[in-house]
């Protein structure tokens, strides 16, 4: 059962009435703030008590060992892992001498709030000292989305009883004390003080400013952060501000009476290069130090609100009758855009930049979730994302051919490109990674209509896959192309023989590569592709082996999946979830058991595929065999359910995806939110509910509601056009806000949108019976709810 959250169900806030110190870490998670450059946790501003402390900056990390106990060739030697870096959010408040602390004196109301619509975190506190001293302090925090290396905090603490001495203190603190974490292997490998001090300035005049200078000691990344501050309060205060190399400090100090108060706007900025010299980061980030404060803090503000106001102009979802679906929709959007904002050519990680679960990696999640997402409502964020990726070609490309492969091989799971995953049945046999990232370079293509992108980056990356594919796989004596020993989505059936995700996959890949170097010869020829081998790709795709069984009617998984051994899940209880950490590899991979969605997977990537009876009878074989022990497979599910006509269903796996975060559904928020899952939402109501389809130039849309929704709404933008989706029971409208005619069809009935909005009748659906899963793994129903 889906615990319910603590966050309120306004729909454009998350509202924390009080304080769980034992839910501490988890929201934490949920009131991160980042613009895809910098991600700050949702810690409390004076540091104690923390879950886990958390400031990042996109791709800075450390090299670690991967030790084997028997290394083998091809093995990569080290990981790499994202580390906690110079941490500025701290403000530390002592009152009459006595430091501020929840977890002593008198905590009368403590409220955070979180504004997607503002992007800015609100805390709200009245405390009372042990002595008797009583405050209240408001915070509001905010990382730009227009100053990509700033962000900001407006702190204000006033006496609520008598005259009091308040002294506040702003930190820039580096190589934080980290707690231990738990033995669960997908939790982050925490380095002890990663960085090593290089420099430290400070200027102890008006403005308080200190800059830290670090760098990490195996990767060799360097970085510098740096504070400066506005202060207002009594006439009579004292300001005091040092530097150590670990440590900048501005300690102010008054004497304030009821009814004034000690109000001081901190400016953090954040710089970190591979290559630049240490005067040149402290330049940069002293000159956006002085961007921000030209900006003030005011005009920050409005410049974050009007950046989203343009954001959820093209991309707001509305729901009627289901209250928390409609605030967890937006508050994933809010979290994708956070992750991608000003990624600017540096990747998406599973957990964004909200913590350091997965090590910080990125995996093919963010191009088969996040960026279909990205992609149809903010397309910049999309773009910059698949630039990374062509931008890591040479690391691919060298994998590649350490594996004995052509073309490309990208790794499984990476930070700066270097494969990092250790273990070679889930990560590097998970080639269809490769296909998933062409998969996402072709989506953006047709949803953008981007020609220098075409040319200069998608070219090469369908390409370099396409070469990938076809020395991977091989003609059997029947003429099959076969693709063997490799591991699709589902993890839980890894190094198998023709896997139809991967296959189907392949084949578009290969056949959009022959394509795309027809229509660029000059730019294909200078990649070195020939006319002979852009046809072996042709024939490879056409030839590709999509294994079925016809005994039962429904694709296997894999070739032979479908005469294996069930799992016995009558025989395995609850706690025995997820099965990877009870149960050896050995018994998983022989037998039918599915941690995620993947042949179901494939009916959604790949609809032209499958036959709607196909579809229908292979979900209806899969539901009773997937265990969802990923938090990747409750939003695929939810779309084929929408398809096939399980409408109730897919609202359940809608639940499951949206409140993955918001409701701790698998108790690991507290290492940072699923990025994915978050995108599973909108791809749950827009893809499942909302039935949309895109390719060639054209939207298609097969709407239909579940019982518990009256209204859903979405706006999305397309081919350089905005447009807005109303979907209620029995009638759909679909209107064009901007740009010119394009063309749309609604269940198969083609039609050219202009200005006027057209309105049209959603025919009924047929569905068989609802499909069961396996003991004890149903998702919350919706309908049980109060």
């Amino acid at each position: 059962m889906i615990r319910q959250g603590a966050y309120g169900t306004e729909p454009w806030r998350l509202v924390e009435k009080q304080l769980d110190l034992d839910l501490l870490a988890q929201s934490e998670s949920i009131f991160a703030l980042a613009n895809g450059h910098i991600g700050l946790r949702g810690n409390l501003d004076e540091g104690d008590p923390h879950g886990l402390p958390g400031t990042y900056l996109n791709s800075f990390y450390e090299v670690r060992p991967l030790p084997y106990a028997e290394a083998g060739y091809g093995f990569p030697d080290s990981g790499q892992t994202a580390i906690n870096v110079t941490n500025g959010k701290v403000i530390r408040l002592l009152v009459d001498d006595e430091p501020f602390d929840i977890r002593y004196g008198t905590l009368h109301s403590h409220e955070r709030i979180l504004d997607m619509r503002a992007g800015t975190l609100t805390r709200q506190v009245e405390w009372s000292s042990p002595a008797g001293a009583r405050v209240k302090m408001t915070s509001v925090r905010l990382v730009s989305l227009t100053q990509r290396a700033i962000a900001a905090i407006n702190y204000t603490v006033e006496p609520m009883d008598a005259k009091t001495r308040l002294v506040v203190q702003s930190g820039l603190v580096a190589n934080e004390e980290l707690p231990q974490r738990g033995g669960d292997p997908r939790m982050a490998a925490i380095l002890e003080s990663p960085l090593v001090s290089e420099e430290h300035q400070v200027y102890d005049g008006e403005q308080a400013r200190v800059v830290l200078v670090h760098k990490t000691r195996a990767s060799g990344l360097r970085m510098a952060a740096g504070m400066l501050h506005e202060i207002h309060g009594p006439e009579k205060m004292a300001v005091r501000t040092e530097s150590y190399p670990d440590l900048g400090r501005t300690s102010v100090a008054a004497e304030v009476p009821v009814g004034e108060q000690l109000h001081v706007v901190k400016y953090l900025g954040y710089g970190w290069s591979s290559q630049r010299t240490r005067p040149a980061l402290i330049d940069q980030v002293t000159g956006a130090l002085a961007g921000a404060r030209l900006t003030g803090w005011d005009g920050l503000i409005a410049e974050q609100r009007a950046y989203l106001d343009a954001f959820w102009d093209g991309a707001d979802v509305e729901v009627d009758g289901d209250t928390e679906i409609q605030q967890a929709v937006r508050f994933g959007l809010f979290h994708i855009l956070q992750a991608g904002a000003r990624a600017e050519f540096r990747m998406i990680a599973a957990k964004g930049l909200t913590g350091t679960g997965y090590d910080g990696h990125t995996f093919w999640d963010t191009e088969t979730f996040v960026l279909p997402v990205l992609t149809y409502t903010h397309p910049q964020g999309a773009r910059d994302a698949l630039t990374w990726r062509s931008m890591v070609l040479p690391e691919a490309r060298q994998r590649a051919a350490d594996l004995g492969l052509a073309g490309a091989a990208f790794p499984w799971r990476t930070i700066r490109g270097q494969e990092c995953s250790g273990y070679w049945p889930a990560g590097t046999a998970a080639f269809h990674i490769n296909a998933d990232i062409a998969d996402a370079v072709l989506r953006y293509l047709d949803a953008a209509e981007d020609a220098q992108f075409e040319k200069e980056a998608a070219l090469e990356l369908l390409v370099e896959t396409a070469r990938l594919w076809r020395s991977l796989g091989q003609h059997d004596p029947a003429g099959r192309f076969r693709i063997d020993g490799v591991t699709g989505p589902d993890e839980y059936s890894a190094v198998k023989d023709n896997n139809v995700y991967t296959n189907l996959m392949a084949q578009r890949n290969m056949h959009a590569a022959a394509d795309l170097a027809g229509k660029l010869p000059e730019a294909a020829a200078a990649l070195g592709v020939s006319g002979e081998e852009a046809a072996s790709w042709r024939d490879a795709a056409a030839a590709m082996y999509i294994p079925f069984d016809e005994r039962l009617g429904v694709h296997p998984q894999h070739e032979g999946f479908t005469t294996y051994a069930r799992w016995d899940f009558t025989s395995t209880s609850a706690d025995r979830y997820p099965l990877l950490l009870h149960y050896p590899y050995f018994q998983l991979y022989r037998k039918q058991v599915v941690k995620q969605a993947d042949l179901v997977l494939a009916m959604h990537l790949r609809p032209d595929a499958f036959t709607a009876e196909q579809k229908a009878r292979n979900f209806a074989y899969y539901e009773p065999l997937t265990v969802r022990d990923s938090s990747l497979s409750a939003c695929t599910q939810a779309v084929v359910a929408a398809e096939v006509g399980q409408l109730d269903l897919a609202h359940d796996y809608l639940a499951e995806a949206a409140l993955m975060d918001l409701a701790d559904v698998e108790h690991n928020t507290s290492d940072g939110v699923h990025m994915a899952s978050l995108a599973g939402a909108w791809l749950a109501l827009v893809a499942g509910f909302g039935g949309m389809r895109a390719g060639a130039g054209a939207l298609s849309f097969r709407p239909h509601l579940p019982g518990g929704m009256e209204m859903l709404r979405f706006r999305l933008r397309y081919r350089g056009r905005k447009l807005r989706v109303t979907i209620r029971h029995g009638r759909a409208v679909y209107e064009l806000l901007d740009g010119e005619p394009l063309q749309i069809a609604h269940h198969d009935k083609p039609f050219l949108l202009g200005a006027t909005p057209a309105e049209r009748a959603i025919p009924p659906i047929t569905a068989g019976p609802r499909p069961e899963q396996p003991p004890g793994r149903a998702p919350y129903r919706r309908g049980a709810q109060g």
